[in-house]
Formats: C-alpha cells, sequence, structure tokens
C-alpha cells in the first residue's frame, strides 16, 4: 500500500485534496483528520520531546492504516508536522509526501476566522486542553512554547501575528523534514489553490506517485471545500502586523524561503525583502 500524507498548515485545501483523491484514484482510501486525529495532547507532547507518547497513541493509527483493504492510503492533516511526522516515518519509512503552499498572509487570516468562528459557535467540541504544565491550549495551533515564539522580539502578539509565526514554523518543520530524512524525491508539491483547481497539475501529482485514476479525466468534486462562514481578505492592518512579524523574527527563521519551491510565488518576497 502506497501512504501519503501532507506537509501543510491548516486552511490550505487539505480537506478539498482529500475529496481530490477519493474521485479519481482506484483503491484509495482518503481521510482528512481521521481518529486518532493527533491534534491537542500531541502537539504539546512533541513540543516537550515527549515522543513516547505520541508513538502510543500513533500506534492505534497505525493498526488503522494497515488493515485497509486498498492500494492507496492518503491522510491530508495537518496535525502531521505539528506532532507526529517523524513517528510516522518511523512506522512507515517509504511513506511519500505532499508538501501544499499557500500564501501566508491568507493562511493567517483564514485560520483567524475560523477560530474567532469557532468561539462564537455552541458545538460540542473541545476547543481547548489542558496540558500537564497547568495551562489551557487552542487544540488546532501550536502550543506558543516553541522555540520560534521565543525568537521573536515582538511582544505581545496578536492572535494574527501568532498564526503567522505559526505558519513560518510549519514551513521550517518541513523542510527540515525533507532534508533530515532525505525525502525530496518522494514529495510532490502544491501551491493552493490553483494548482488544486488544475488538471494537469492533478493529473502529473497522480503519475509521479504511480497511482491509477479511476478515469481519463480529472473530477473536481463540489462541496467539499472547507470554506469559512467569513470570506478571506487580507487588509492593510493585516499587511501591517505581517511586516512587523518579519522584522522582528531572526533572518535563520527566514532563510528557507529564498530557495525553491518558495521562490516560484511572488509573496515569497514580503518574506525574505527581495
Amino acid at each position: 500500500m502506497i501512504k501519503i500524507f501532507v506537509l501543510a498548515s491548516g486552511r490550505s485545501g487539505t480537506r478539498y485534496l482529500a475529496s481530490v483523491f477519493r474521485h479519481n484514484i482506484k483503491r484509495c482510501v482518503s481521510k482528512h483528520e481521521p481518529y486518532p486525529t493527533m491534534f491537542g495532547q500531541p502537539i504539546y507532547w512533541y513540543q516537550e520531546k515527549n515522543f513516547e507518547k505520541i508513538r502510543r497513541l500513533f500506534a492505534i493509527k497505525q493498526w488503522r492504516i494497515c488493515h485497509y483493504r486498498a492500494d492507496v492510503y492518503l491522510e491530508t492533516n495537518n496535525a502531521f508536522l505539528k506532532s507526529f511526522a517523524d513517528i510516522a516515518l518511523e512506522c512507515f519509512p517509504d511513506l511519500k509526501l505532499i508538501h501544499i503552499i499557500r500564501n501566508p498572509l491568507e493562511v493567517a487570516k483564514s485560520q483567524l476566522n475560523r477560530h474567532l468562528w469557532l468561539n462564537k459557535i455552541h458545538l460540542p467540541l473541545r476547543r481547548y486542553y489542558r496540558a500537564s504544565d497547568g495551562k489551557k491550549y487552542f487544540r488546532w495551533t501550536l502550543t506558543g512554547n516553541e522555540e520560534i515564539f521565543q525568537a521573536t522580539t515582538l511582544n505581545p502578539l496578536t492572535p494574527y501575528q501568532f498564526l503567522v509565526l505559526q505558519w513560518i514554523e510549519i514551513e521550517n518543520r518541513a523542510i527540515r523534514f525533507l532534508d533530515t530524512y532525505n525525502k525530496h524525491a518522494d514529495c510532490y508539491t502544491l501551491f493552493a489553490p490553483e494548482d488544486l483547481n488544475s488538471s494537469e497539475v492533478l493529473r502529473s501529482m497522480f503519475h509521479f506517485f504511480g497511482l491509477e485514476q479511476k478515469d481519463e479525466r480529472i473530477h473536481f468534486p463540489t462541496g467539499w471545500k472547507n470554506e469559512n462562514k467569513t470570506p478571506t481578505k487580507v487588509t492593510k492592518e493585516d499587511e501591517r502586523q505581517f511586516r512587523q512579524v518579519i522584522d522582528h523574527l531572526p533572518t535563520s527563521w527566514l532563510k528557507i524561503f529564498h530557495d525553491a519551491p518558495y521562490t516560484e510565488c511572488e509573496w515569497a518576497k514580503l518574506l525574505t525583502g527581495e
């Protein structure tokens, strides 16, 4: 079974990508954030370097994956880089990867809109968890204890700036993961949202992984985009806050954006000053 995970931030089209695979690839089990999701406590355990707890929880996911009767398993879970990437590779050393990259200003704004919406509604969701340090943390984000949040001289951070820093951290983790485990040759890069709507790019990606399509035509599913109630519109104030983050962060955190694949994006200049 070919096993594929994503290197991605939330709000980058991961749910939609899972549906694309489900509609196009033969004998494929395609999941977005399946149980155990690895959000919440595993994110805290990761920054604690408590990998044994992550291993024990991931064993449930591993068992479930191995018992699917399929040729392809895809999981488009943005918790991958937040908590369980290294453990997944221990269990599945031949895993494949899709690196999904979206404009950081849009990612942060979309995430902020989603958080504000979740805080307004009253669904039976556990939005927060209490960690071993006694503090409460938002289930779907980094903790704020990670090194990048200590590296910035910007204090205090607005919620939007926290999410910008999270995006930078996740992209650094993506490149570090590919470098550390020599996985560049097993990774296909998608730029969201444009590549997710391109038959040519999607067909190229399926060929890259050696996947068999249900038919020659690419099917674009409807109703599967995980859209916010509030449209993602980046304002001048968002741009100002983004600039503050970049100006108060050591350049070592921004080094990756001088190289491919980021240099293919016009917005990369906002991170490099070029």
